[in-house]
C-alpha cells in the first residue's frame, strides 16, 4: 500500500484540505470496512509533516489528561512512522479527543513485541481536536522534520500505518488500521504501508 503526500508551500492553517485525497481505515484483523468511518489526510511543507484525521464517532471514551498517559486504552488515533524501513525503529504518535498526546520512540523486535520504548517528545509537536460542525471529529497533527532528524526530499519513502482504537456504547473496543496487520496488534512494522513524498 502506498500514499503519495503532496506538497504544498503554505503554513500548516492554510493547508487546502479539500483538495487532499483521502484514505481510510479498515477492521485491523479482518481488513473489512468498520461501523464508523475514519479517513485520513497527508502532505508536508519545508517544516513539517501534517496529517488530518476525519473520525465518524457517536460515543467519546477519553478521561486522561497527561501527556504520556497511557492513551491507547482510551479512544484514540496513531501514526506510525519508520524513516529507514526496518521496522526496527520507528516513531508513535497519538492523540486522544482531547488533544492529549502521547509520543515515543519505539524499538521493536520484529516479531511485534517491543523490546525499548526510552522517554521521548517531540518538543515540535502540535496537535488540535475540534468537533466539525457535521458531527466529524477533526484531529490535525503537525509533526516538524527538526524532531526526526533530516527533512524528506522529492521522491523520500518512508514506512508508515494509521491507527485508530474505538470504544463504543456496548463497552467494546474496536480497532482500525490503514494497514491492516491481520490481528489485534499494532507494532507489525512488516504490514506499514508507504508514504511517498511528492513535489
Amino acid at each position: 500500500m502506498r500514499y503519495q503526500c503532496k506538497f504544498f508551500d503554505v503554513s500548516a492553517t492554510s493547508i487546502p484540505w479539500q483538495d487532499i485525497g483521502s484514505i481510510y481505515l479498515k477492521e485491523v484483523v479482518t481488513g473489512k470496512s468498520p461501523r464508523l468511518r475514519t479517513s485520513v489526510k497527508a502532505c508536508w511543507n519545508d517544516e513539517a509533516l501534517l496529517i488530518r484525521f476525519e473520525c465518524e464517532d457517536d460515543h467519546i471514551v477519553a478521561t486522561m489528561s497527561k501527556r504520556d498517559d497511557p492513551l491507547y486504552q482510551e479512544d484514540v488515533v496513531e501514526v506510525f512512522l519508520d524513516l529507514h524501513g526496518t521496522g526496527k525503529m520507528y516513531y508513535e504518535f497519538e492523540v486522544s479527543p482531547l488533544n492529549v498526546v502521547f509520543d515515543a520512540i519505539i524499538y521493536n523486535d520484529l516479531q511485534g513485541n517491543i523490546i525499548g520504548k526510552p522517554s521521548w517528545d517531540a518538543t515540535g509537536l502540535q496537535t488540535s481536536v475540534n468537533l466539525h460542525s457535521n458531527g466529524i471529529w477533526l484531529y490535525d497533527i503537525k509533526i516538524p522534520f527538526f524532531d526526526l532528524g533530516n527533512p524528506p526530499s522529492n521522491g523520500t519513502e518512508w514506512r508508515w500505518n494509521l491507527f485508530r482504537i474505538d470504544k463504543n456504547l456496548q463497552g467494546e473496543r474496536n480497532y482500525w488500521a490503514w494497514s491492516p496487520t491481520g490481528e489485534v496488534q499494532f507494532h507489525l512494522p512488516q504490514y506499514f504501508g508507504t508514504l511517498v513524498f511528492h513535489r
